[in-house]
């Protein structure tokens, strides 16, 4: 596979197209207009020489993300067309700039304009976009011939590149000088680092922030005189620290074909909120994460995007806790498999009804998990001590953050990747949890509880490894830019204060997982399925402002008759009450794209 431009070869790119105010040379790629007279006096003074305009920063230095597979995540750099302040300066003929603008689609005031505002340099960027625009090779020849004064073609980074949809799991950075200057207090004070610097925002750009602030710069400053206006002929000046092992490169457990897979899903069906994620069924590594509305990290705030993280935002869990509840029951002794419930569609009491009109009559607990049935399960959760639901939900990773992390990294400070995560809750306090109906509600995946995307994918893990709870990881290891080895972030158990469910429980609920596949809830979306799969649906009735709509959800497994490898958990959010759960759907489709890539790989 052919690499990403590296970072020393981008320097190196830059240290050539200086060479040509020294050798007396342009380059081919790189134009400053002008063939530019001499000044007045026929010579500049020392003093003047050394004035220059202020820096384009082409180069943070920081550190990089990469897919498992290699593929960067963030970084790419492009041909971008950067401007320097003209201060009163000509830039050229009228119809150059009128034919420069046609070639970038834009109106020729609209260039003239930006040109003429500029009072530092900048990059030429996508309208509406943070994206600097990747030059075409015409367009690069056509500003060679043009020789527009102060304009140039010059390698540009831009941070998060324009083929891949922005990832809620790498996040974002921005420019926050107060809080930089809070955080970062001493490396300032040390000129070690500028409080405008980007720092990160959210995911992993925030909690790998400290480890990814470059070492050095690479910028480019227009020569000018001691009245800052540009001197023609002189050219540009690079400042760029050429260090070998800056910056980092952190390689993710994201694998970006099954992230694309992931995406497709939920637009192939029209869904504008809510999360996937997708785990390796082996060790709970994160292989894709998906979170809607997307992230604009250029634009945070704007409308119709979420810089929110849904993938690791506690909510409530519906039905699929009813895994949670069933656990409990059986560790408690408080039911056994054959065991037959009647549901007539009410449960009697507490406003609690199942979701079946008229009920489903007879049904063993099996049958009761795998239809769903809201008056069998709230009747379990009444049974339970309180005690029990709580104590089970955390033995399946629930209730407390999960997420890979350690108490003292390589730097000697606490690392948590996902910073972000939310621990979720079962009952909001012991007081409540006494009451009959906060029990039965909450045994329904109701009332108070709330659990994240994460965490009930990482449930599936937990089943499949007969109660071992994992701690879901989104980075392999950290090297640094000449290969060698900063960190190697191993896998990670996750255990419970409590202990673990027994391998007979998890066994129990494999087999409830199948039946909602093959004869329950889930039967009829994956009938059609390419793999043998177990799962769980869930719908959640919301409430408060968004009472009359539910989220719906879906967590399961595959392939079921093999050894799994995939683990996947959807929510699709703010859904109208009444409409179909399609989590079984979506949870399919992925599925079914994941196995295609299998076979793609394999050829």
């Amino acid at each position: 596979m052919r690499r990403e431009t590296s970072t020393r070869a981008f320097r190196i790119l830059l240290l050539l197209a200086t060479l040509f105010g020294v050798l007396g040379a342009r380059l081919a790629w790189l134009q400053i207009g002008g063939a530019g007279a001499k000044n007045a006096s026929g010579s500049l003074s020392a003093s003047a020489v050394l004035q220059h305009s202020d820096a384009l920063l082409l180069d943070s230095g920081r550190g990089q993300f990469r897919d498992r597979r290699g593929r960067l995540l963030t970084g790419q750099t492009v041909h971008g067309l950067a401007a320097f302040p003209g201060n009163g300066k000509p830039r050229g003929a009228e119809r150059d700039i009128r034919e420069l603008a046609a070639s970038l689609g834009v109106e020729e005031d609209v260039l003239d304009g930006w040109l003429d505002r500029l009072r530092e340099p900048a990059v030429w960027r996508h309208p509406g976009s943070g994206l600097a625009i990747d030059l075409s090779a015409e367009q690069i020849r056509m500003i060679e011939r043009k020789k527009l004064f102060g304009v140039a073609v010059l390698p540009y980074l831009n941070r998060y590149p324009s083929g891949i949809t922005p990832l809620h799991a790498i996040g974002y950075v921005s420019q926050h000088p107060e809080y930089a200057r809070l955080v970062y207090e001493d490396r300032i004070s040390r000129k070690r680092m500028k409080s405008t610097a980007a720092i990160g925002g959210a995911g992993l750009e925030k909690s790998l922030d400290r480890l990814l602030q470059g070492r050095s710069e690479t910028t480019v400053k227009q020569v000018t005189d001691a009245t800052r206006r540009p001197l023609r002929g002189l050219g540009l000046r690079l400042t760029a620290d050429d260090n070998p092992h800056f910056p980092i490169q952190v390689t993710t457990t994201l694998d970006l074909d099954i992230q694309r897979i992931a995406e497709s899903a939920l637009n192939q069906y029209g869904i504008g909120k809510g999360a996937i994620v997708v785990l390796d069924a082996a060790n709970a590594d994160i292989l894709a994460m998906v979170s809607l509305p997307q992230l604009d990290p250029y634009h945070i705030g704007a409308e119709g995007t979420d810089e929110r993280n849904h993938a690791v935002t506690a909510v409530p869990p519906g039905s699929v806790f009813k895994t949670v509840t069933l656990a409990a029951v059986l560790e408690a002794g408080k039911t056994g498999w054959h065991e037959t419930f009647y549901c007539d569609g009410k449960y009697g009491k507490y406003g609690l009804k199942c979701w079946k009109e008229g009920g489903h009559g007879h049904l063993t607990l099996e049958q009761a998990y795998a239809q769903s049935c809201n008056v069998a399960f709230a009747t379990l959760a009444e049974r339970l001590d309180p005690a029990w639901l709580q104590i089970t939900a955390e033995r399946l990773g629930f209730a407390r953050q999960v997420g890979w992390h350690a108490e003292r990294f390589v730097d000697g400070d606490p690392l948590r990747l996902l910073s972000e995560e939310e621990a979720g809750a079962v009952f909001l306090n012991k007081r409540i949890a006494q009451d009959g109906g906060a029990r039965a509600g909450s045994g329904i995946g109701q009332r108070d509880v709330r659990v994240t995307p994460l965490q009930v994918a990482n449930m599936a893990v937990t089943i499949i490894h007969d109660g071992r709870v994992f701690a879901p990881r989104l980075v392999k290891e950290i090297r640094y830019a000449d290969g060698g080895l900063m960190a190697s972030l191993d896998v990670q158990s996750a255990p419970s204060r409590y202990g673990r469910i027994e391998p007979e429980t998890a066994a129990a609920l494999r087999k409830g997982m199948l039946a909602v596949v093959r004869e329950g809830t889930a039967a009829a979306a994956l009938r059609g399925a390419e793999w043998p799969l177990a799962g769980k649906s869930g719908t959640a009735e919301l409430a408060g402002k968004q009472k009359g709509r539910n989220d719906h959800w879906f967590v399961g497994y595959g392939p079921a008759s093999e050894k799994p490898r995939y683990a996947v958990a959807v929510l699709i959010e703010d859904q109208p009450a009444g409409l179909r759960n399609r989590g079984a759907t979506v949870f399919g489709n992925i599925m079914d794209g994941i196995r295609h890539l299998e076979l793609r790989r394999q050829r």
